[in-house]
């Protein structure tokens, strides 16, 4: 680790990376790109500055690992796709649950014709917790739980399919928190096959050890899946038998896994991982969503 960035470099957070790190801080991100030998970065922070960095990475030639939305519009990820594409420079994006327990497990029952997800994190004051206020408001984070959370359930159904989405339907709510962003989302996506999702997420679970709830099934050809909150996983098969295991559905472990694969697949342009071209297929549908609920294309 070479460096460290933050708009705010007093942050006890930030400090404590850098001392673990033994790397500098850094208050301007500009300065940490044109830093020697950059071989790669992490882009985090606000959403509506992450495109102006990936840009800034892609125009020096240094491959890097991008947080999802990437940007607050389809429009600023297609430009770093385009851009990164025509440089040849490698970019992926933490899309955690890919291989993971769950992903594993949904996939017994085949390739999916319906999939259900609930997903529901803590209340929206974590975020004032943790020192990231900036996640409340819609202008540098583009929207609330639907843009955090729902990517990763998108990603699920749209690999199982192997499809893209053909129909969006939404519903967006802040009506439990009140907050500026929304605390509660549903999305029905539909492929060109009629093959159907549904998508739930939310900042709705109260601050507690628990984190969240989260529950998920999938039908297909082979079957009907199931994995409940506390890790309980079903698999009927159709001839009616039915396998029980318990599984970890906590999503906090998955990023070590994944930070390992961009260390190993760095090379190889990171080989195997989630491409811009995904993550751009994922969040059409999410940022159609919002438009659909705000009676515009702000962010397409």
């Amino acid at each position: 680790m070479i460096g460290v960035g933050d708009d705010d470099v007093s942050r006890v957070q930030v400090q404590d990376l850098a001392e673990g790190w033994g790397a500098p801080v850094e208050a301007d991100w500009r300065k940490l790109v044109d830093l020697p030998d950059v071989g790669l970065a992490y882009v985090f922070g606000p959403h509506d500055g992450v495109a102006e960095k990936c840009l800034a990475l892609i125009e020096r030639g240094i491959p890097f690992v991008v947080e999802k939305p990437l940007g607050t519009s389809l429009d600023e990820l297609s430009a770093v796709r385009q851009a990164a594409e025509a440089a040849g420079v490698p970019a992926t994006v933490p899309l955690v649950q890919r291989g993971g327990p769950t992903e594993q497990w949904l996939a017994k029952a085949g390739r999916p014709t319906y999939q259900r997800t609930s997903f529901i994190a803590g209340p929206p004051a974590r975020y004032l917790d943790n020192a990231n206020p900036w996640m409340l408001d819609p202008v540098k984070a583009g929207g609330g739980c639907l843009a955090n959370l729902g990517p990763h359930f998108v990603d699920l159904f749209l690999r199982g399919t192997g499809e893209t989405v053909a129909r969006v339907d939404s519903r967006l709510s802040s009506a439990l928190h009140n907050q500026a962003v929304e605390d509660h989302a549903s999305l029905i996506i539909t492929t060109p096959e009629g093959r159907e999702a549904i998508v739930e997420v939310g900042y709705a679970f109260p601050g507690s050890p628990l984190k969240r709830y989260c529950s998920f099934t999938s039908v297909g050809e082979a079957g009907f899946a199931s994995v409940d909150s506390d890790g309980t996983a079903t698999f009927t098969a159709l001839d009616g038998t039915t396998e029980v295991d318990k599984i970890n559905v906590d999503s906090d472990p998955l990023y070590a896994p994944f930070v390992r694969s961009v260390a190993r697949t760095l090379d190889d342009g990171f080989l195997g991982l989630t491409t811009l071209a995904q993550l751009e297929d994922v969040m059409r549908p999410i940022w159609q969503a919002y438009d659909n609920q705000h009676g515009g294309r702000e962010h397409v």
